[in-house]
């Protein structure tokens, strides 16, 4: 028998999201599998599920959700031996679509049910993990717009975009240590990636790998508006090494320090993240999540 729980996000994406032990009993045998439903009712909450779970000696947990939830659950799991599931439910799903889970419910069922497992690498940003990317500067700035709207669509997220574009000030300068070399920016956007998949099928990482041990790391300096709104089209494109100001790397650490004392801000698997220091330590634990993939 194979104690299989779901971890569900009620409101992610459409916020139609109703999964009962019911339904899921008409995949998951009751000759071979024991079915435990756990509803997220706030943020967080699916950590807590998930630990919940690993005392009960759930066997797989199933992440019922988008980014950020899957994040949570995920976070949960890292260096546990237990494998993480995966029914994509949000609004931008960019973990999902690097490891080609499907959208569509019943083919994401598939996937758990066919109990492949692949292991991947997952980011650390002080002591909170990542899975799909983490972002300083106007990346941060859009998840934030982004969240404060009631809806979650790419129309949302364009907007976001444009108003955090139309909000663009001068950053903190900040010293950068990566790949043994030191250097100060004044940064647009620092982005760095363990996937190759943001939500919505955008990329600033098309090379990046899961399972190769290192981030790709894309910075960008303080441009001119015009330039700016370059980026954002060869972001759209998923060439944004096109642009001879973009410089991209792949390192195993990366280390953030701000002249000024003060936060960070940041995007974390596309949820806004305050981090209370004026310095930030980003290492990569390679193959220390189990997937069904």
């Amino acid at each position: 028998m194979i104690h299989i729980h779901f971890i569900i996000n009620p409101i992610s994406g459409s916020g139609k999201n109703e999964l009962s032990e019911a339904f899921l009993g008409n995949y998951f045998s009751q000759e071979k599998y024991s079915i435990t439903t756990k509803i997220s009712e706030y943020k967080r909450h699916a950590i807590t599920l998930t630990a919940e779970s690993i005392r009960e000696e759930a066997q797989i947990i199933v992440a019922c959700g988008g980014d950020g939830t899957i994040n949570e659950v995920a976070s949960a799991l890292v260096n546990t031996g237990i494998p993480l599931g995966i029914i994509p439910m949000g609004s931008g799903n960019g973990l999902a679509s690097n490891l080609k889970i499907p959208k569509q419910l019943e083919k994401a069922i598939g996937v758990i049910l066919r109990n492949k497992y692949v292991s991947i690498d997952v980011g650390r940003v002080n002591d909170s993990y990542f899975f799909s990317n983490t972002g300083f500067g106007f990346d941060a700035s859009v998840i934030k717009n982004y969240e404060a709207s009631q809806r979650r669509s790419l129309l949302t997220y364009v907007k976001a975009s444009l108003q955090s574009f139309k909000e663009y000030h001068r950053q903190d300068e900040i010293i950068i240590e990566i790949n043994g070399t030191t250097q100060m920016v004044n940064p647009f956007l620092i982005f760095i990636s363990n996937s190759n998949m943001m939500g919505y099928g955008m990329s600033l990482t098309p090379k990046a790998s899961l399972q190769d041990g290192l981030f790709d790391v894309v910075i960008v300096p303080k441009l001119p508006k015009l330039k700016m709104l370059v980026f954002g089209l060869l972001m759209l494109l998923k060439r944004p090494d096109f642009q001879k100001e973009v410089r991209c790397f792949q390192a195993k650490e990366i280390k953030l320090f701000k002249k000024s004392r003060g936060y960070f801000q940041s995007q974390i698997d596309g949820e806004l993240v305050e981090i209370p220091s004026s310095s930030v330590d980003i290492d990569i634990l390679q193959s220390s999540l189990i997937v069904l993939a």
